[in-house]
């Protein structure tokens, strides 16, 4: 029988080649066969070599090239065919990536896992808007939530995000009016200061920032897409203008 590969759930960062960790992109060079998101940079797949196999499994709102089970099912196959795969993910394998499930499913069928962090989404992104997710004089918690969740009204939120706290949040572009009606109404101010973060790091980047009650209207008028990133705190306004808005000019 042959020896079974290894599965290297790998992250790719939140954009640029050039945040890649070493031994992401060494592993990269050099694999076979690499399985990958949507959200993975074209260039950072350039790295690969000539004859290597890439499969997207990409993921997007209510359709996904394989349902989840699936794409583990395709890792551990490949590997127990006696060839190595890398698992390519954006931002960090660990962090809204499925990572975790992943490994579980590695590691039942008996296959070895090897995990290769990468800079997370909101590190990344956060750093290249210049937003200090924590700072002595605002924050000193950092919380992460996703926002396209089944039931989201239904989370408990309590706490997340206020005074002294910063909230993350990934995939919210769609559900943007639902979380701003959530934490109102768990009573956070509407004139909290927020940032929407478009394509962090890479060279379309746009960094967008309002106060909590329009958050829809700003990521419906700025014509917002994936991926995207919500930052509610105020880190958000430090040394920015809209520290003067009020709620109803944000709601505008």
């Amino acid at each position: 029988m042959a020896k079974s590969g290894t599965i290297y759930l790998v992250g790719a960062g939140p954009g640029v080649p050039d945040l890649l960790t070493i031994r992401a992109a060494r592993l990269i060079e050099r694999a076979r066969v690499i399985v990958h998101d949507g959200l993975v940079h074209p260039a950072i797949l350039k790295l690969a070599r000539a004859d290597a196999e890439l499969i997207s499994v990409a993921k997007r709102r209510s359709h996904h090239t394989l349902p989840q089970e699936e794409i583990s099912d395709l890792l551990v196959r490949i590997a127990q065919s006696g060839e190595d795969v890398i698992r390519l993910k954006g931002g960090d394998p660990f962090i809204f990536g499925r990572g975790g499930e992943e490994a579980e499913v590695a590691r039942a069928a008996g296959v070895a896992v090897e995990v290769v962090p990468g800079i997370s989404a909101a590190n990344g992104a956060a750093a290249a808007a210049q937003i200090a997710l924590t700072h002595r004089d605002a924050s000193s918690i950092v919380s992460f939530v996703a926002g396209q969740c089944k039931g989201l009204k239904d989370q408990d939120w309590a706490g997340l995000a206020g005074k002294g706290r910063t909230l993350v949040i990934y995939m919210g572009v769609k559900t943007a009016p639902q979380i701003a009606d959530k934490l109102m109404e768990d009573g956070l101010a509407p004139d909290m200061p927020v940032a929407v973060i478009e394509n962090g790091t890479r060279p379309e980047m746009r960094v967008l920032r309002g106060l909590l009650a329009g958050l829809p209207n700003l990521v419906e008028r700025e014509e917002v897409v994936s991926p995207a990133l919500i930052v509610i705190g105020e880190v958000t306004a430090r040394d920015d203008a809209t520290l003067a808005m009020t709620a109803r000019e944000a709601a505008r």
